[in-house]
């Protein structure tokens, strides 16, 4: 294995580090996109999501994890999308293709006009992570003489991905590894096109796109935020509300779920005072807590799923070594649906901020994700 690239300052998305740069608003023409301020409605017409999300009071939604998208229907030559949030950025999607970009839109409805007067598709994507602020999301609205159509039919294929700031795609369109200038990583993120949202739409999967910057399994990013981690907030729905507990809709049982958990657990020196002596002591808590993250969910999900436990480069060899063992250790107890995958590649030039993959690396990774998963006896 070859030996990691300095990995520069990984940011630990905290309280602290959650606050906006200013940046500038990528949108559409003002014939295709504009924005009126209105109140959120009490009442919506039909969208979907496999996101995980949670109803309002007022009768919108409520979202922290990044990836987050509602799909919808309608018939006529616009449709407004009704939001409230001041800090993450979205991309809307009409038949298939972005028209605009909303940077921290705040409480507004933003219009899509000037369409052709018949069906289409409308996907909003939120592109952003920022786990302490709740962005809200009360619905589409049709043009006028217009119609919101029945929310499109859920997808067959379902994959959830598990991880940190790879999975959430931090970083990846910045194209230089100081963002400092070009709009900080909230601008120069968008996790719809890190890897995991690429291969799931090219198998024409929904997803969960469940990634929390700077966490780990049992260790966060250079031994910040002790005695937390990743596993502290993965049953949420909210991220930002303590003891908040994520009901699982009946019909979200993924085919595959891919772990990658790791790279902020061994990325960096032990420091005196953590509650691991010695790197053998990390990886038997890291292996101890992995096996029981996989418990959890094996039995969310049934005996069916198939669990990829994944890794790749960061200094030294225990982040993939012990991974590899981890999977090999299930096979062995008899739980024959639970993988391996490493992903690396010469190509690979870490040009998001702060030395992430950029979107070149992500497609290369997404390769390499089909390739893998392909190999696999998934039931789809």
């Amino acid at each position: 294995m070859r030996t990691a690239p300095h990995l520069s300052r990984r940011a630990l998305l905290t309280a602290a580090a959650a606050s906006v740069t200013a940046g500038v608003t990528v949108a559409a023409a003002p014939s295709q996109a504009s924005v009126a301020r209105r109140s959120l409605p009490s009442a919506f017409a039909g969208f979907r999501t496999a996101g995980r999300v949670k109803k309002a009071a007022d009768g919108s939604v409520q979202y922290t994890w990044p990836g987050i998208a509602f799909e919808g229907r309608f018939c006529g030559t616009g449709v407004g999308i009704v939001l409230d949030d001041s800090v993450n950025d979205y991309d809307v999607q009409i038949d298939g293709t972005t028209v605009s970009t909303l940077v921290t839109p705040g409480r507004t409805t933003s219009w899509v006009k000037d369409l052709a007067d018949t069906e289409h598709t409308v996907r909003l994507v939120k592109r952003t992570e920022c786990p302490w602020a709740v962005g809200r999301f009360g619905g589409f609205v049709a043009a006028r003489g217009g119609e919101i159509l029945p929310a499109p039919a859920a997808r067959s294929r379902q994959i959830e991905f598990i991880g940190d700031s790879f999975t959430a795609g931090y970083g990846n369109t910045s194209g230089t590894r100081d963002c400092s200038a070009n709009g900080g990583v909230d601008r120069n993120s968008n996790a719809s096109l890190a890897f995991g949202a690429l291969t799931a739409r090219k198998l024409d999967a929904d997803y969960q796109q469940n990634a929390f910057s700077g966490r780990g399994m049992v260790r966060n990013y250079n031994g910040g935020d002790p005695g937390t981690d990743y596993r502290t907030y993965y049953d949420r729905a909210l991220l930002n509300v303590v003891g908040d507990v994520w009901q699982k809709p009946r019909g979200w049982r993924p085919q595959v779920v891919v772990v990658g958990l790791g790279i902020n657990d061994f990325s960096t020196p032990l420091h005196p005072g953590e509650p691991w002596a010695t790197q053998s002591e990390l990886i038997a808590a890291y292996t101890s807590a992995y096996h029981g993250f996989l418990d959890k969910l094996r039995a969310r999900y049934g005996s069916r799923t198939f669990l990829v436990v994944s890794a790749t480069l960061v200094s030294g060899t225990a982040f993939a070594d012990t991974a590899q063992s981890i999977a090999r250790d299930r096979n062995a107890r008899g739980d024959d649906r639970v993988g391996y995958w490493y992903y690396d590649d010469p190509a690979l030039n870490r040009l998001g901020c702060d030395w992430h993959p950029s979107l070149r690396d992500h497609e290369i990774i997404s390769g390499l994700l089909d390739q893998y998963l392909a190999t696999l006896p998934l039931d789809w």
